[in-house]
């Protein structure tokens, strides 16, 4: 016992436990680090245990000292992977959102002269809007995102395009995008689904130069549902985004 208590008296052995014990805890609950350096991570475990071992007996310091050296060299090797796997993730994710761009561009070019021509309401039509109640609505299905994901498919950068060019050559209309989804999950998390997907869509009209004061956007959950949430085909049709337009003064409807 009095050997175990003189071991771990000693303040420089104690200091250095200390800090690769914080440098470990760090590291090991870090899931980005633990997914990029799970061996780096084990070794630092590994040698600090061995170094609080050498602590707790007489003359172990010298040892206790060299383990956990280790285990802050292996905890910091660990945190530079982890850094070096977010940063290629960062740039694979912005490679994507050019591809997505680029893709834009290319449906772009494939549009015909008269729809870059000047639109009236019955281009609006042509688009898919209706009249409704509360002015001439677009909507955007489901199958427009990824399932259960605020990201757009490529199937929506023509509807967007024909949307942006709509929208250039009528500078006077605004649109309020709106979110909707199914009754399924939690209301806060189904709010929060809607009020992303409508944002993504204005996310890709402001890419495309239509000025973010011409925007609103609206997320409504599981509130204001056009089918019955209790087929699957019936959740479908609730799950979408709907593009309200202005009038030729712009002036939107009134909030739901």
């Amino acid at each position: 016992m009095l050997a175990g208590l003189a071991g771990c008296a000693n303040p420089d052995v104690e200091q250095q436990l200390a800090q690769a014990a914080v440098a470990f805890a760090k590291v090991s609950n870090d899931p980005q680090i633990q997914r990029g350096a799970p061996k780096d991570v084990a070794r630092a475990g590994d040698s600090l245990g061995r170094a609080q071992r050498f602590a707790e007996f007489w003359g172990g310091a010298e040892n206790a000292q060299h383990y956990a050296y280790l285990s802050l060299s292996y905890s910091e090797i660990a945190r530079q992977h982890g850094a070096l796997l977010e940063h290629q993730q960062r740039v694979m994710q912005l490679e994507m959102e050019r591809e997505r761009l680029l893709g834009m561009v290319r449906d772009a070019r494939l549009l015909s002269a008269q729809q870059q021509g000047r639109w009236g309401e019955d281009q609006m039509i042509s688009m898919a809007a209706t009249e409704t109640d509360r002015g001439l609505v677009m909507t955007l299905g489901d199958v427009l995102f990824r399932a259960g994901s605020d990201e757009l498919g490529r199937e929506a950068n023509r509807t967007l395009l024909k949307l942006a060019h709509f929208l250039e050559l009528n500078p006077q209309r605004r649109v309020r995008i709106e979110g909707y989804t199914d009754s399924r999950g939690g209301a806060e998390e189904n709010l929060a689904l809607s009020r992303a997907r409508a944002q993504a869509v204005a996310d890709v009209l402001i890419d495309l130069g239509i000025a973010p004061q011409r925007i609103q956007v609206r997320g409504y959950g599981e509130g204001f549902p056009i089918a019955e949430n209790a087929s699957s085909r019936g959740r479908a049709q609730n799950r979408r985004v709907e593009i309200l337009f202005s009038d030729a003064q712009g002036m939107l409807g009134a909030d739901r």
